[in-house]
């Protein structure tokens, strides 16, 4: 049969004009006897290949594709082959732990989320007056922060044995605790029930001599029954006294006592102060912790830099503590965002964490920790204006169950030095 011309070979002579053929080199009569003796060696020849190569991979293959896997973790450094010449086999070495078995493919390792660093530990207390409320040491995170900050006050009330380790590491450190008592009956003789409340708590108090301060009942509510208080309190602080313990009085709660119950309450400030104690307070505001500032007690005069809620205090030191020569030194020993106030905005939360919406929505900031920061930061600032305030204890660290959950500044910790105590790490003056 003619050949068919391909027209893209213009080198191809027209029809008509094509070449002689010449005979091949090889007489194809000659060799037709060999052709079926050569197949047959071919294959025979690929069949022992075959075989060789499923030999090869039993023996070969599995660990081969585990190290070839393995070099998505841990790439081997290899040489690489010249061109014709056949690639070394690699080491045969068992993977490593959690390389991908053969046939898996291989999966990014999850990426932990980035964890602040902590800042470098301060020779000493700072200027900041930053301190924490514990209500169980449930964390390294909490003696981590003490140990590197060594801040102004550690409050304690569940576990307070923590507070020795406390007093090792960060002597300047000021303690407090307290018992978890029931509340208050104000009835039969003050002097007599504050007798029997020391009595009932002494071992305690021995257990812990860590401990600098003694609160007594947490947030009395007092109301008419202020003067019988007064005298639980300053019967309180001389029993103590004759214990050689001290006492933190009041633990109010955030905005009381009024304008008259504090003046009832003086008696038991003399008494304390003569015997070494403190005075406690509490002071707590939402959805912002300024709300309140700059508004005035029933029946005062108004004052920017005092509130009703926030730097209360300053409402009893300036008008009645300091000009009567009994300024005795104060620790806000609980404060913070706390929803349980009474008449606010916002939404029906309690702790910091649940406001963190709320900040966005109303152009605070995007971020809850960022904000939440900024406010304890400016309450700093203003109670490091007050050379009779010790210090103050954010509430809380270590929450002891879900009722305390959204207060929880356990994992803020490492922000509350970056950002607030580590700057300030000058020593206080």
């Amino acid at each position: 049969m003619a050949d068919t011309p391909d027209p893209r070979d213009e080198r191809r002579p027209p029809s008509g004009r094509e070449p002689a053929r010449r005979p091949h080199p090889i007489d194809p009569d000659a060799t037709r006897p060999w052709v079926p003796l050569v197949l047959a060696a071919l294959a025979v020849t690929c069949a022992l290949a075959l075989m060789g190569r499923e030999v090869w991979r039993a023996f070969h293959g599995p660990r081969h594709e585990a190290a070839v896997t393995a070099t998505a973790v841990s790439p081997p450094t290899l040489a690489t082959p010249h061109a014709g010449t056949p690639a070394a086999t690699p080491e045969e070495a068992p993977p490593p732990p959690g390389a991908p078995t053969p046939g898996e493919m291989p999966t990014e390792a999850p990426r932990p989320t980035p964890t602040l660093p902590w800042p470098a530990p301060l020779p000493g207390p700072g200027r900041s007056k930053l301190g924490i409320h514990v209500q169980w040491n449930n964390s390294p995170e909490i003696m981590e922060f003490i140990r590197r900050m060594k801040p102004s006050v550690v409050k304690a009330v569940g576990d307070k044995g923590f507070l020795a380790e406390v007093k090792a590491v960060s002597p300047q450190t000021i303690t407090i605790a307290r018992n978890d008592d029931e509340q208050l009956v104000a009835e039969g003789d003050p002097v007599a029930a504050a007798r029997a409340y020391v009595a009932a708590h002494l071992d305690e108090y021995r257990r812990h001599p860590a401990v600098d301060y003694w609160e007594g009942y947490n947030e009395p509510i007092v109301g008419a029954d202020m003067a019988w208080f007064a005298a639980f309190e300053a019967e309180r602080a001389r029993a103590m006294a004759e214990h050689g313990l001290r006492v933190a009085i009041g633990s109010f709660s955030t905005g009381v006592p009024e304008w008259d119950e504090f003046i009832a309450f003086l008696p038991a400030v003399r008494e304390a102060q003569a015997h070494g104690g403190i005075l406690a307070l509490h002071e707590y505001d939402a959805p912002v912790m300024d709300r309140y500032v700059g508004v005035a007690l029933p029946g005062r005069p108004p004052a920017g830099h005092r509130g009703c809620l926030t730097l209360r205090y300053r409402w009893w030191y300036e008008e009645l503590l300091v000009p009567e020569g009994i300024a005795i030194p104060l620790v806000v020993s609980e404060a913070g965002v706390d929803g349980a106030v009474a008449d606010r905005p916002g939404p029906a939360g309690r702790g910091w964490q649940d406001f963190g919406t709320y900040w966005r929505e109303n152009g605070l900031g995007e971020d809850a920790i960022t904000v939440y920061l900024q406010q304890l930061a400016w309450y700093d600032a203003e109670l490091q204006r007050d050379d009779y305030v010790l210090g103050f204890a954010v509430f809380t660290a270590g929450a002891m169950n879900d009722d305390w959950r959204t207060y929880d500044i356990t994992g803020i910790l490492r922000h509350l030095a970056t950002y607030i105590l580590a700057p300030q790490g000058a020593a206080r003056t």
